[in-house]
């Protein structure tokens, strides 16, 4: 019965991880959607709130509207008429006390995660965290800069230590480059693996194959 109950919870397991992240992308946008015509209800006049309310009631339209509105979005900014909007709210932001901080940090980050450029992650790693001898996978984000980097003698990188088996959080590290192992693994793979915690070993698949044959 144990052998039959692990099999069938490897068939569904992942479709039910999968139908789970995307119900709660799903609701966030529709969350967003009903936020957006709250906003409208002060504006707009009383008799248009029968309307608003009756709006936030359908499924699936705020996901729709809000899909609708990134990609036009996207198009909007991709002239020079829009990259000048864009502009000129980037300077807005960084003019409001406070707001400036998190919007410059929260901007930062994005592009670089989503930069057709680059990659945020440039090389999966090994590292000792959270003491000397216990290791865990990381990547490497970059290099110290600014004063930062004048306080850090020799050659030193910048790490993320994802948390498992969510790799949205974790630690940022600042590292002696000669602590830090290079991995031949791609950037993906060691993803799986830190996910899987560890389940997925890569090449797992490839060896299975070899295996076979």
């Amino acid at each position: 019965m144990k052998k039959y109950l692990v099999a069938g919870l490897l068939v569904w397991l992942p479709l039910a991880i999968t139908i789970w992240v995307l119900s709660w992308l799903l609701g966030v946008l529709d969350g967003m959607f009903t936020w957006l015509l709250g906003l409208t209800t002060a504006v707009l006049p009383a008799s248009t709130h029968a309307l608003i309310a009756a709006l936030a009631k359908i499924p699936g339209l705020g996901v729709i509207v809000m899909v609708a509105g990134l990609i036009l979005t996207g198009v909007f900014v991709a002239n020079v008429i829009g990259q000048w909007w864009v502009h000129q709210w980037h300077r807005l932001m960084h003019q409001i006390p406070i707001v400036k901080s998190i919007y410059s940090s929260v901007k930062q980050v994005s592009d670089t995660l989503f930069s057709t450029s680059g990659n945020a992650f440039r090389e999966a790693v090994l590292v000792q965290y959270p003491r000397e001898g216990s290791w865990t996978i990381a990547f490497v984000t970059g290099k110290p800069g600014g004063e930062v980097a004048v306080h850090l003698p020799g050659e030193y990188v910048s790490v993320y230590v994802p948390t498992t088996p969510n790799p949205t959080s974790g630690f940022f590290l600042m590292m002696p480059r000669a602590d830090v192992v290079s991995l031949k693994m791609s950037v993906d793979e060691a993803l799986k693996y830190v996910i899987s915690m560890g389940v997925v070993s890569p090449g797992a698949a490839a060896e299975r194959a070899a295996a076979r044959n």
